[in-house]
């Protein structure tokens, strides 16, 4: 049985921030989607998004998902130490982004990851969190790279993010791809505002990725919409 993916994806700036620094990409002819949740401030954190997403962007797919999935990692490897060198030249702790990446292959589906930008699979109407944030602290709602005073309460540190260290780690983790299941991505502006009770109740009310765009969107702006707001998703059809 062949399976089709649909996709749909959205960022906006919300309605605290003055800037977008998240970037989205929706690649259904590869099988490619990320979101990028940009670090530093303007022109440093919409820098840094900006240029994961048009450097996975621009990859070719050819070989097997291995091969492909070798090509995003050397990719964003290149990127973290591009962002390091631009940070040094202009005199700034840091310019980086998170990441959340999605790539399909016949028999399963891989997400890899930087950060605590999330990847959620909804299958059986049950949404589990695949990916696992980069995050030192307990629940966190805020966070920020570095190790500078401990956490307030309801925040944490990111211990790794796209243009922070030397070495980049990516983590990934392996899905399934039955008919049926969906994949949210998204930034922390979406988890800020709604609990992974509230995400799973949208998925189960809008089986269709451009629905449920809309409903999580539509949920998160009538919220504090404290952070910018971008999310994709994915749906496995038969």
């Amino acid at each position: 049985m062949t399976t089709r993916y649909v996709s749909a994806g959205r960022t906006v700036t919300g309605k605290v921030r003055k800037h977008n620094e998240d970037a989205i990409l929706v690649r259904d002819e590869v099988g490619l989607w990320v979101v990028a949740d940009g670090l530093g401030g303007h022109a440093a954190g919409d820098y840094a998004s900006s240029m994961i997403v048009e450097r996975l962007g621009a990859l070719p797919r050819a070989g097997s998902v291995f091969d492909f999935i070798e090509s995003i990692e050397d990719t964003l490897v290149g990127i973290n130490a591009e962002l390091l060198q631009t940070a040094a030249t202009r005199g700034v702790d840091l310019i980086g982004s998170t990441v959340v990446v999605l790539v399909r292959d016949t028999d399963f589906t891989l997400c890899g990851w930087v950060g605590d930008s999330r990847a959620y699979c909804y299958e059986d109407d049950r949404l589990r969190q695949i990916t696992r944030d980069h995050v030192h602290g307990g629940d966190v709602d805020v966070t920020h790279f570095g190790a500078a005073p401990p956490p307030a309460a309801g925040s944490g540190v990111l211990t790794r993010a796209v243009g922070a260290e030397e070495q980049l780690f990516v983590d990934w983790v392996v899905a399934g791809s039955r008919p049926g299941t969906s994949f949210v991505l998204c930034s922390d502006g979406i988890n800020k505002e709604m609990s992974d009770g509230e995400i799973r109740e949208q998925c189960h009310a809008h089986p269709q990725p451009q629905d449920l765009v809309e409903s999580l969107f539509e949920l998160a702006l009538g919220r504090a919409g404290r952070d910018n707001i971008s999310a994709v998703v994915v749906g496995l059809q038969a």
